[in-house]
């Protein structure tokens, strides 16, 4: 599922989106993320959610952050279109399982570690300050970008940082604490 991973600034020609270029560099990405979060989606609402991501790109391009990755921003485009297309058929399987769906699929091994490593992020998150886990959600699940949130809670764009940073710092501890290292 590796994607090129260019900045969104990469993109840019005469300050309009260059589509065809992110279509191309993106395709297989964003139709493995659709495959691997929900298996249950039909070609149909799959070819649908593909066509939506890149449409929803093209609506917001003014509002992009251009330092951001675009591999990123179409991830969390994709993982929200997927959400709402499940929602739209009353499905009660959420995101997540349908995620666990598709581990389950693969390896029976790596479902155990990677439910025992969510149950430490949310446990983790549970933890926080009810800002800050809000924070937290509208950043990383909902694709909201740091100044809109500090404009949300009158906060400036530093603070909004230094709150991201200090909760991946607690959840990556919490992590290695579990037996989960990235670092090395």
């Amino acid at each position: 599922m590796e994607a090129i991973d260019k900045k969104i600034s990469y993109y840019f020609v005469n300050g309009t989106l260059d589509m065809k270029r992110i279509m191309e560099d993106y395709h297989n990405y964003i139709h493995t993320i659709i495959k691997r979060i929900c298996i249950n989606l039909s070609e149909e609402d799959a070819d649908e959610i593909f066509i939506e991501v890149f449409f929803a790109l093209w609506q917001n391009q003014s509002k992009l952050d251009i330092n951001k990755s675009m591999s990123s921003y179409l991830r969390g485009i994709t993982r929200n279109l997927i959400t709402h297309k499940l929602r739209e058929f009353n499905n009660t399987i959420d995101i997540l399982e349908c995620e666990e769906q598709y581990i389950a699929n693969i390896d029976i091994e790596s479902t155990l570690i990677w439910q025992e490593q969510k149950k430490i992020i949310s446990n983790g998150l549970e933890k926080l300050k009810p800002r800050d886990k809000e924070i937290f959600i509208l950043y990383y699940y909902q694709n909201k970008s740091i100044s809109e949130i500090s404009k949300l809670y009158n906060l400036s764009n530093s603070n909004i940082k230094i709150i991201l940073f200090r909760i991946r710092r607690r959840i990556n501890n919490a992590l290695i604490k579990g037996g989960y290292d990235y670092n090395g």
